[in-house]
């Protein structure tokens, strides 16, 4: 696989820092889970994520297979070197805490270095390593307001901003992290040295808004969601609702869905001023749009909708979405031995394609696996059992 080889300690926790070590151990990396004997992943627990399958929580499973678990105590003077010894090995060391937390614990990226020039060490954290917002504590729905997108969540009909159905800044920071990491270490080849890899949460999701921050550049203000293409002022960029309560989503405002639509519906007369820039000229589009859609129950509308070149999809919700054909298909949902369900994987290489090892460390599992590695007799193990540091 293409990380065969690859060591990688993960300090992480919840989401962001884990669903960058998951990619890399899906694809073939050694992922050394770090955790606190006295307070592992909380995604373990029911506690934070009640939904369970096969004695694990589904966040759990989702997050953390494949990889081995190291118990550690880092407030502990033999804990902190048994790391440092791992870190002599590895090529890439993750971290989610707030800033300045590793560096107090003597674990930053310029201590690190000294033992190990080639470490590519990768921070996530909410607002990034420096700034007015680093120490602000915060989750993904708040790195989400403060950038600004939580505000474009309401309905252009009105109310107030809604939940983000994903953890976005979490997820499209870990996906930073995973570029930035592999860019870090391909240029390793060349320099023979690692770097310091600082993502942040919120700017994950600014990073993300090159078709949505038009109004703020280039007009100084923010957007009007009803004069906007993305936010509800393109007749052909909108959600619709059906007869029996269902929602149909228009995807596309290419000249051919335009027409395709419109003459289908027998009213071309919409097709000149939706196929023009969003705003007022679309707005009685969107109305007969609207009046015309709750004519139809769901079913009815895909049933018209197929066999026509036009963007669109049903709104489905999440159980209709895992449990679709085509999910199944590209397997991205998959089921173990036992008959648990898994998340496949996202990225698809023809040659050395990952796979998924279905497996779940417990707590602490490989701890003595690594030590002895690292040459650590019984009697060391059983002391530094006894005395808590692992």
């Amino acid at each position: 696989m293409k990380l065969d080889g690859l060591r990688v300690l993960d300090l992480s926790l919840f989401l962001p820092g884990p669903a960058v070590t998951l990619m890399m151990a899906d694809h073939g990396a050694e992922v050394i889970k770090v955790e606190n004997p006295k307070a592992p992943e909380p995604a373990r627990f029911a506690q934070f994520f009640p939904w369970t399958q096969g004695g694990e929580t589904v966040m759990f499973r989702a997050t953390q297979r494949g990889k081995k678990s190291l118990t550690l105590n880092l407030k502990d003077d033999e804990a902190k070197k048994i790391l440092l010894r791992l870190v002599e090995g590895a090529d890439v060391f993750v971290e989610a805490f707030r800033p300045g937390v590793m560096n107090r614990l003597g674990l930053g990226y310029d201590a690190l270095k000294k033992i190990n020039k080639g470490i590519v060490y990768a921070s996530l954290s909410a607002f990034g390593q420096t700034g007015p917002w680093k120490d602000r504590p915060a989750h993904d729905t708040a790195a989400v307001a403060a950038a600004g997108v939580l505000s474009l969540s309401k309905s252009p009909e009105g109310g107030g901003p809604a939940m983000v159905g994903v953890a976005m800044s979490d997820m499209l920071a870990s996906h930073l992290a995973f570029g930035g990491i592999m860019m870090a270490l391909y240029r390793r080849q060349q320099t023979g040295e690692g770097d310091y890899v600082d993502v942040s949460m919120f700017e994950s999701v600014l990073n993300a808004s090159p078709n949505i921050v038009g109004p703020v550049f280039g007009g100084n203000k923010a957007p009007n969601p009803l004069e906007e293409r993305s936010h509800g002022g393109n007749a052909m960029l909108n959600i619709y609702e059906t007869k029996d309560g269902q929602y149909i989503s228009l995807g596309g405002g290419e000249h051919k869905f335009v027409e395709e639509l419109f003459n289908g519906l027998g009213h071309p007369e919409f097709i000149k001023p939706v196929t023009g820039p969003a705003g007022k000229a679309h707005w009685p589009a969107i109305e007969f749009l609207r009046a015309e859609f709750r004519r139809k129950t769901r079913a009815e509308w895909e049933a018209w909708f197929v066999g026509r070149d036009i963007c669109w999809m049903p709104v489905l919700d999440i159980h209709e979405a895992w449990n679709s054909e085509h999910v199944w298909k590209r397997d991205m949902r998959l089921k173990d031995a036992a008959g648990n369900d898994h998340m496949g994987i996202p990225i698809k290489y023809t040659n050395e394609p990952g796979q998924v090892d279905f497996r779940l460390p417990q707590v602490g599992e490989h701890t003595d696996e690594i030590l002895k590695t690292l040459g650590y007799d019984a009697a060391t193990l059983k002391a530094l059992h006894d005395r808590g540091a692992v």
